[in-house]
């Protein structure tokens, strides 16, 4: 995998001299939305210095990561008649991210492009790694491309802007690397989600560096997601389920994502891996936070139909990322139905 430079701080959103560095195009295309664009487009445009910007905003919402907008990139790519020696720059969270990203991986067969992620949960999860694309009716990110980053600027300072529901929500990308990744990670959350919530610079850039760390590790040893990467979707099976029967407009992703992580761990209870009081644990972290611990009752038949088109099924047979204890995770498809069943029962109804 070819590698890339993550850069972590406060005020970095205006260093021209890092700015530069990353992006050494003349000619850029800004991607955005209209409520990113009113609080960070004219700080990035200043940074970026002497240059051919055009600028385009796509609308805010998952249910807007699709084909249509997607086809609006490249046309604004088009009229500002960018060619392959051109870039874009994402900037906003992860809706902007992927979508920029699927068009940079598919315009003129692909140009470079810079994350410039301005949620928690893009700074943690979406900006890193490469995955890139659009939803589906019939599922999530069903149609996509890997494509690295040039590189990834991730301005905590941006995160003091986020309307609080969205900093919690990007709190559960973060306690899922505790949860599947780091236990000595996982103790420290606990100890420091008071000075997450409030914002405090310091604990906000750990968190978001120790994440990224984790990430990175996976995604170098598996870009493709073949093996090991796969780990990091812990959540994201039962989440995913729970976004796409509700239509992307009712559950912030990093909120499905909380009540996934507490499904696969009483999941991994039902199957004998975890205590009764690991599962409290988690769903103690997650109330403190003030994520969702319970989901929308869309059925355990629809949830079902939604999970089989999930992108770790193989061979016509579920995968999910389960916890034999917590700070580790594995793959399996050696679980007994019965207790998938009941989990889904109890969480989305029968």
């Amino acid at each position: 995998m070819r590698s890339y430079p993550i850069f972590i701080g406060d005020g970095l959103l205006t260093d021209r001299a890092l700015l530069e560095r990353l992006l050494p195009q003349r000619n850029l295309l800004v991607v955005t939305n209209g409520t990113v664009a009113k609080l960070h487009l004219a700080a990035l445009v200043r940074g970026l210095g002497e240059r051919t910007i055009a600028t385009h905003s796509i609308p805010d919402g998952e249910e807007f990561k699709n084909l249509d907008t997607l086809n609006t990139i490249f046309d604004a790519l088009a009229d500002a008649k960018l060619h392959r020696d051109a870039a874009i720059v994402a900037l906003g969270g992860g809706v902007v991210g992927d979508v920029a990203g699927f068009a940079a991986a598919s315009y003129q067969r692909g140009i470079a492009y810079v994350q410039v992620p301005t949620t928690l949960l893009a700074q943690v999860d979406s900006a890193v790694g490469g995955k890139t694309g659009v939803n589906h009716r019939a599922g999530k990110n069903l149609i996509g491309a890997f494509h690295q980053p040039s590189g990834v600027l991730t301005d905590i300072a941006t995160l003091r802007t986020l309307p609080a529901r969205e900093l919690r929500a990007g709190l559960a990308e973060v306690i899922k690397y505790g949860l599947m990744g780091d236990a000595q990670f996982l103790d420290w959350l606990e100890g420091s989600l008071d000075q997450l919530l409030r914002c405090q610079s310091a604990a906000l850039e750990y968190a978001v560096r120790r994440s990224c760390e984790i990430k990175a590790l996976l995604v170098a040893a598996d870009e493709r997601e073949q093996g090991a990467r796969a780990l990091l979707n812990l959540g994201h099976t039962f989440g995913h389920a729970i976004e796409s029967a509700t239509g992307y407009r009712e559950w912030l992703h990093g909120e499905a994502v909380a009540v996934g992580l507490l499904m696969a761990a009483d999941l991994s209870a039902r199957l004998g891996w975890l205590a009764e009081a690991d599962v409290q644990r988690v769903r103690a972290l997650l109330q403190r936070a003030s994520l969702p611990t319970s989901a929308p009752r869309v059925g355990t038949a629809r949830a079902l139909e939604f999970m089989t088109m999930d992108k770790k099924v193989k061979g016509g047979q579920l995968r999910l990322v389960l916890l034999p204890r917590l700070g580790a995770a594995q793959v399996s498809s050696d679980f007994d139905a019965g207790q998938l069943r009941a989990t889904l029962q109890e969480f989305v109804g029968p």
